[in-house]
């Protein structure tokens, strides 16, 4: 099969997993350079990986033989930066979110359907050893007919860990936007398109303070939600309740757990790939470890941009497509509005999603 040639925009945090897995995991993609607007962090990311060759984020859009670019800008960048490599008729796949607001997503999708290329956006952790399993057991039956879900992300922020994390607090950032998609695509890729949210949110501290170096004891002004509260109703009629949130120490809450009429599916945090998939059946007093299927089971972000070039040469569709990645972001940007405007707001995009 002919390797799809790939330029990476971004060299902050997350691009040492692209590139490793550019490089040694995936057979069918071949890194050409990286690149990023501060071409230090590109400079250093290239001599990290035995001298990989960078170059300017103009430079990159105009080397011929990249098929395809994978964009890891901050989220305020990502439909910018999508236009751009659209423009020199390259294939783009973005870090989640997919863009910091619809319009901005429609833009990208509409330009790329004019210059014929493809869009792709993470997170492709759905496509994991784990979301596959419990994909199965709810299509074979194995819950019944699924009626309820919720879905926890609970934590107090990236600043005690991440050396850049003002962007976190930002527009197009927070937990909603920057955990969110994990949690909205899998469960899309489980229950099908959502068609309805209503939704509380809250910022409960307006300030935070760096704790992580190079930065300690700079403060953070927060500009974006911290702590989200929303109800959501799927196409199928299952509904349920999603909590992202920065404000809290700790909790016990699970990760995400589907409920059926004859059973309970318990999953793990979809940040990753594979984790311990639970079934309590309804005549079972105790939960059963499922055993899980499929080959992702390690970290393999980039999967979606693999199988996208693999879709590409086939002439099907590719499953971490535009289409779903914008259909999170509507969700997302959904669940902000209802909050404002105090009522339910409907997701349009649900009509576009396969059930």
């Amino acid at each position: 099969m002919k390797k799809m040639k790939v330029g990476i925009i971004g060299c902050g945090n997350i691009s040492g997993i692209y590139i490793k897995n550019c490089l040694s995991m995936f057979k069918n993609l071949e890194l050409v350079a990286i690149s990023d607007s501060d071409i230090l962090k590109a400079e250093q990311r290239s001599k990290e990986f035995n001298d990989l060759k960078f170059c300017s984020v103009e430079t990159l859009l105009e080397i011929e033989e990249i098929d395809a670019v994978i964009n890891l800008t901050i989220p305020k960048a990502h439909a910018e930066v999508n236009l751009k490599v659209i423009k020199a008729k390259k294939h783009v796949y973005v870090e989640k979110p997919f863009a910091t607001s619809t319009l901005q997503g429609g833009e990208v999708l509409r330009r790329a359907k004019e210059q014929g290329v493809r869009v792709g956006c993470a997170p492709d952790t759905f496509l994991g050893s784990t979301i596959q399993t419990a994909k199965k057991v709810i299509q074979d039956g194995w819950i019944g007919k699924p009626v309820a879900f919720t879905a926890f992300m609970t934590g107090h922020g990236p600043e005690g860990w991440h050396p850049d994390p003002e962007f976190f607090y930002k527009e197009g950032a927070g937990p909603l936007f920057d955990m969110g998609p994990y949690y909205l695509t899998s469960l899309v890729t489980l229950l099908g398109p959502i068609e309805g949210v209503m939704a509380y949110t809250a910022i409960s501290f307006s300030e935070r303070e760096i704790k992580s170096e190079p930065k300690c004891g700079k403060k953070i002004i927060v500009e974006t939600p911290t702590h989200i509260t929303a109800s959501l109703k799927f196409k199928s009629g299952v509904i349920g309740t999603l909590v992202m949130s920065f404000d809290v120490w700790d909790s016990n809450l699970p990760n995400m757990e589907i409920y059926g009429s004859e059973g309970s599916l318990s999953l793990p945090d979809p940040n990753y790939f594979s984790g311990e998939l639970l079934l309590k059946r309804y005549n079972s007093s105790e939960w059963q470890k499922m055993p899980l299927i499929g080959e992702l089971s390690q970290n393999c972000r980039g999967a979606g941009l693999s199988q996208m070039a693999e879709a590409i040469q086939m002439k099907e569709a590719h499953v971490a497509s535009g289409e779903l990645g914008y259909h999170v972001l509507e969700v997302m940007e959904g669940i902000l509005n209802s909050s404002k405007e105090k009522r339910e707001i409907k997701i349009l995009s649900a009509e576009n999603i396969e059930d």
